[in-house]
């Protein structure tokens, strides 16, 4: 069976998930930001993205639609073998949403240091 795995600094978590979220508030604009993907074989693909608003680096695509103050979008580029994100001191952290539940991404990896580049992948799970 196909999960996600994380890997940081030596450290590696396999979840046995085929979909979740991955959402983050923007460090200068204070919102939301929200990501679907889903586990596809050995890839990632992202399905949809969600901001609830715009500006600083952070503008809708050409083709985004606004529904109940958020801007929906397919990305362009929907498959990633994988993604990597840095967990930093100066940001809220990236929090990963499953199942009903979200956690912060770095307690699923417990003693990952600052700036550490954390990488989500698909893997097998058992």
């Amino acid at each position: 069976m196909s999960g996600l795995c994380l890997a940081a600094a030596g450290l590696v978590a396999a979840l046995p998930l085929t979909g979740f979220t991955l959402s983050w508030t923007h460090s200068i604009e204070k919102t939301r930001w929200e990501e679907d993907w889903r586990v596809a074989g050995a890839a990632l693909e992202l399905r949809e993205a969600r901001i609830r608003g715009s500006g600083a680096g952070m503008e809708p695509p050409a083709g985004a639609r606004h529904e109940d103050g958020v801007w929906r979008y397919v990305p362009s580029h929907p498959t990633h073998a994988r993604v990597r994100l840095t967990h930093s001191p100066h940001a809220a952290g990236y929090e990963l949403c499953a199942d009903g539940r979200c956690r912060p991404l770095a307690d699923l990896l417990p003693g990952i240091g600052d700036n550490a580049v954390i990488e989500l992948s698909a893997c097998p799970v058992r």
